[in-house]
């Protein structure tokens, strides 16, 4: 009992560690630690490999818990209309002049703040803009009851229609993007440096060229912006994902229910 308990230990501090480091080969790594480390503490409580196997799986189904507490019961408005939006305090949002200051350095101008709320659900975005580059950058910010997370977005809007996009989202993402975005997803920890070194090279690879990309003054910035959130909520209804609810909502299909905890095992497998 007392070799089970250490090499549990062992394993579970080991996969902790494994998870502190920026590889992502060292972050799959203490994953599968975790995985193993659950399945270890149950098999020698039990003695049972088959309960140490439903043990260690309880962590694939533990986000249902949330989807069917909190994401069933969720509403959306079907359309989302951007305001002028005050920042959000240094104490929720400590880093936001930095980044906005190494944005401004690579030659982006700040075009507005902006946002939405809607029940207890808050995004704000403070949108860039570089005319050279016919590319916008957005810094967005989420908040939903006790959770809150950042992250950037490069976008370069295409004469054809599609989005080339390159972002460091840190979740799994809850809707389904429509068909023109094409994303570049990049590590939550990675700078607007490396980002926009990433989105150009990205643009590069697929033979973008400037000439071929729209050209947005501000309040074209912010219409496509709430063209895009009033497409994806169309598209995630005629997907099945989302379904209409009273009023000008809709909520979380069953379908939609599942493709957020498939969302999650893809998260899994990347991390």
């Amino acid at each position: 009992m007392l070799f089970g308990l250490l090499l549990t230990l062992g394993v579970g501090v080991l996969s902790v560690a494994l998870r502190s480091y920026q590889s992502s080969f060292a972050q799959k790594a203490g994953a599968l630690g975790i995985l193993i480390a659950s399945f270890l503490a149950v098999y020698f409580i039990t003695g049972s490999i088959a309960w140490g196997v439903a043990g260690a799986a309880s962590w694939l189904f533990l986000p249902w818990l949330e989807i069917l507490t909190r994401i069933r019961t969720l509403r959306l408005p079907k359309e989302k209309q951007l305001r002028p939006k005050s920042p959000p305090s240094a104490s929720l949002f400590p880093g936001l002049d930095d980044i906005s200051r190494e944005i401004e350095s690579e030659g982006f101008a700040h075009v507005t703040d902006a946002g939405w709320d809607w029940e207890d659900y808050r995004q704000f975005f403070r949108l860039f803009y570089k005319g050279d580059d016919r590319a916008q950058a957005t810094i967005c910010l989420n908040e939903q009851h006790d959770l809150s997370f950042y992250y950037l977005r490069i976008s370069s809007r295409a004469t054809n229609g599609l989005i080339w996009t390159t972002w460091n989202y840190p979740l799994s993402y809850g809707l389904k993007l429509t068909p023109q975005y094409r994303i570049n997803r990049q590590r939550a920890d990675q700078s607007f440096w490396q980002l926009y070194q990433s989105h150009r090279d990205f643009l590069r690879r697929n033979r973008i060229e400037t000439v071929g990309l729209d050209a947005l003054d501000d309040e074209a910035i912010q219409s496509a912006i709430e063209s895009d959130l009033r497409e994806q909520i169309a598209h995630n209804v005629g997907a099945g994902v989302l379904k209409p609810a009273e009023g000008n909502e809709v909520k979380y299909s069953w379908r939609g229910m599942i493709y957020l905890w498939c969302q999650f095992l893809l998260d899994l497998v990347r991390l």
